[in-house]
């Protein structure tokens, strides 16, 4: 599709005469990244099964949008391109990123993309070091504009980060609503299956699977460490496991595709399983027996579902949920040989692991129903079903 191209429907004047159902509300899901478009994916199904609602979809403008709409318009997701939506109403929007949402006109709803909030903003003066880096997403930066609050409703996954926000923007506080985490919830639901996803990746039953997980940009494990994965294709071989690399996909968005697979040719040819970013990358994670990762959300969301899991020694800046629980974690030491640490790495205390990441386990899914309903002004329909396994 031509991301230029102004669709006639379900938007326009004369929408009405292209519609074959007509609906009451229309929802917008606000998609920056590949990132945040898994994170939205989840709970769409909130309420795009409404016959009562209209779900569309659109590619905000993001450093890292890059591959988004192939993405959704793989999915058969109707895609209004930027320029449409910034011209038109909506009943709400649903994002999990803040570029361009002050141009929006509707209710919007804003969660995380990741294991809470765990990102620090650069400070706003270049060379001011004694300025204190805020947290992203509850910085007033993000949730003021011109003096209003953007968001109506701003989702957390952890009481602590109201206490975050009364230091930052308090303003704000009243459109707190806290939920919990949509991905650890779906997570949890999935331990049960776990054969399915090993089967998913053609994994032989005596076969073990080590994740090596990293996060993006210069201190992130795929940066940090680049000669981790073709070490690690020369020790795990003959221990009897197989490598997976799970890298965040702003690293792929960055660098591209051709040449992210070229620096890992090698090991690719060595067995490495890559996958990809716009694959679901729970798949690998509930199928693994070892984790090896960094600072990012999936070394935490690893530790919360009870995987053996080693962070290797990189962004020590690194804060909040995925960052607390990560910092717990037992250290890689790379002078050492890789395997016997994995081996004897303990099984983390997964309760503490996930009342570390949300406030309200098992709970996401139904929370968020019921704010983008009152939102949408219109009576939740029928029952809420519990959080769905990962599909493969």
């Amino acid at each position: 599709m031509n991301m230029c191209e102004w669709l006639p429907t379900p938007m326009e004047i004369d929408a009405d005469r292209w519609r074959s159902r007509p609906c009451r509300r229309t929802v917008l899901m606000v998609v920056h990244t590949m990132a945040s478009c898994h994170r939205l994916l989840d709970v769409a199904g909130c309420v795009e099964t409404d016959p009562r609602v209209q779900t569309v979809y659109t590619v905000a403008p993001d450093a890292f949008r890059r591959g988004v709409a192939e993405r959704l318009a793989g999915l058969g997701a109707l895609i209004l391109p930027w320029a449409q939506v910034r011209r038109e109403r909506f009943d709400l929007a649903v994002a999990a990123a803040w570029g361009g949402l002050p141009e929006l006109h509707a209710p919007l709803l804003v969660m995380a993309h990741g294991a809470g909030r765990g990102k620090r903003t650069r400070p706003a003066g270049r060379g001011n070091s004694a300025a204190r880096p805020e947290v992203y997403g509850l910085d007033a930066a993000r949730l003021v504009r011109d003096g209003e609050l953007v968001a109506s409703a701003l989702a957390l996954a952890h009481e602590s980060e109201r206490e975050v926000l009364r230091r930052q923007c308090p303003e704000a506080l009243p459109t707190t609503v806290v939920v919990g985490d949509p991905c650890l919830d779906r997570l949890l639901a999935s331990i049960p299956g776990r054969q399915r996803y090993r089967d998913a990746l053609g994994l032989a039953a005596d076969e073990r699977l080590l994740l090596v997980s990293s996060t993006w940009g210069p201190d992130g494990l795929f940066g940090a460490a680049p000669d981790l994965l073709p070490r690690l294709m020369t020790e795990a071989a003959p221990a009897g496991y197989r490598v997976a690399a799970l890298l965040h996909p702003a690293v792929w968005t960055a660098h591209g595709h051709r040449q992210v697979r070229a620096w890992l040719r090698d090991c690719r040819a060595a067995g490495l399983l890559l996958a990809d970013p716009a694959d679901d990358w729970r798949i690998p994670l509930l199928a693994a027996d070892r984790v090896l990762g960094d600072h990012g959300s999936v070394t935490a969301y690893a530790a919360a579902i009870g995987v053996p899991t080693l962070r290797h020694p990189t962004g020590r800046n690194a804060i909040a949920a995925a960052g607390s629980v990560s910092g717990r974690l037992d250290r890689l030491d790379p002078a050492r040989p890789v395997l016997p640490q994995l081996a004897a790495a303990d099984r983390p205390d997964q309760a503490s692991v996930v009342a570390a990441l949300s406030s309200r386990p098992g709970q996401a899914h139904r929370l968020l129903r019921r704010t983008m309903y009152r939102l949408l002004a219109l009576d939740e329909p029928g029952r809420h079903r519990g959080p769905d396994p990962v599909e493969c």
